[in-house]
């Protein structure tokens, strides 16, 4: 064991199939975000901004563009000589080729990766949330508790606290009581499923969890609560900051109207914090004569002659004379034409919104994504 070391392993397999046609060819972490990221884009550079340069990236549902994107790490300065970025699909055991079964057992099926890393700490993150943290402080808090666990929290919306893992604590912050998806939860602290775990420890559990045909192989349902109940020193370290799960259309809208917003908490200017990704290297956008645009992100390669008010618009969008577009994101390769009035829209990458086209209203309380084929009105 490497005295102090901690690797993160990051989870990145997920369908997210409820931003629909979103996530039809790529997993939620690879949905691109902010005009120029994708969701994965964030807890890698939070991983290099926390000098933490050995990650393994579990990928599982369509994971092309996944791996595309991520290549050998170098936007991230994860191609290291040694450690770096590994990308650890499912592959062909001794039970056969399967998908894997749980959060926990992706990490098991991965055990002999870890070992080789001979890491002291393991750092357990999901691939599809948007939000910046410095895991190294998480890791201090972690090792003053003399912690076997801690888990990453942050306080949510009463109304939302069935959708999470949820946590009672004292006054130490430690846990007292872990509640996955309550119906009636007894605080609105949510685990932010960012985990810290002593590696020897974690390593007997996921054996043991292995072995167990009535688990369920999840962290959550099954690894947390039997720490717990084993006694294990479990603690939760409080997050103070933005943090969005982008779950369905409109949260994923909403999280990227958010970096409109004068009080945006994110910041994606922050100059020591900042958010790497893979640069296409395109020419600049071009705004002509008798175009408007204001409180809009515009990527490269945009060309824009009409209206944008509360936009973000991503690489290679043409935008004509006479369009007006509000309070949308539109997906690379996008064309509007001529004469179109649209509001509250995700636009998919490549679709053509042809001439004189109405969607939504100012005031609307949906949001409508746009495909090639078809407009999805979602709240």
């Amino acid at each position: 064991m490497k005295e102090g070391k901690m690797i993160a392993m990051l989870l990145a397999g997920g369908q997210g199939s409820r931003l629909k046609l979103l996530t039809k060819e790529v997993a939620k972490p690879a949905v691109p975000f902010g005009g120029k990221y994708r969701i994965i884009d964030f807890p890698l550079s939070n991983c290099s901004n926390s000098n933490i340069f050995d990650v393994g990236i579990l990928t599982q549902y369509k994971p092309y563009h996944l791996n595309s994107h991520i290549g050998i790490g170098s936007a991230w300065d994860l191609d290291r000589r040694t450690g770096g970025v590994r990308i650890l699909p499912p592959f062909t055991s001794e039970a056969g080729g399967r998908w894997y079964k749980g959060t926990a057992n992706a990490i098991f099926e991965n055990i002999s990766f870890i070992d080789e890393l001979d890491p002291q700490y393991v750092l357990i993150l999901s691939g599809d949330h948007i939000y910046k943290m410095d895991y190294s402080k998480m890791l201090d808090f972690h090792k003053e508790k003399k912690a076997d666990i801690t888990l990453s929290v942050i306080e949510v919306p009463w109304a939302e606290t069935s959708r999470f893992g949820i946590l009672n604590i004292d006054e130490n912050q430690f846990i007292t009581e872990f509640e996955e998806k309550p119906k009636h939860a007894k605080s609105n602290l949510a685990s932010m499923g960012i985990y810290i775990f002593d590696w020897k420890s974690l390593r007997s559990y996921l054996i043991a969890d292995e072995k167990n045909s009535a688990s369920s192989n999840d962290f959550g349902k099954d690894i947390i609560p039997q720490m717990k109940k084993d006694g294990k020193k479990t603690f939760a370290y409080k997050f103070e900051g933005y943090w969005k799960d982008v779950g369905t259309v409109k949260s994923y809208w909403e999280s990227n109207m958010d970096l409109l917003s004068d009080d945006n908490a994110l910041n994606l200017y922050d100059s020591n914090w900042k958010i790497y990704t893979k640069n296409k290297h395109l020419p600049p956008q071009y705004i002509s004569n008798g175009a408007s645009v204001s409180n809009s992100m515009i990527n490269e390669g945009c060309f824009i002659e009409g209206s944008l008010d509360g936009c973000i618009l991503f690489n290679e969008i043409n935008v004509h004379k006479d369009a007006k577009i509000s309070n949308s994101v539109i997906l690379s390769g996008a064309t509007i034409e001529e004469g179109c009035d649209i509001n509250n829209a995700v636009i998919m990458e490549n679709v053509v919104v042809k001439k004189g086209t109405i969607i939504g209203k100012p005031d609307t309380k949906f949001v409508y994504l746009v495909s090639k084929n078809k407009i999805i009105e979602t709240e």
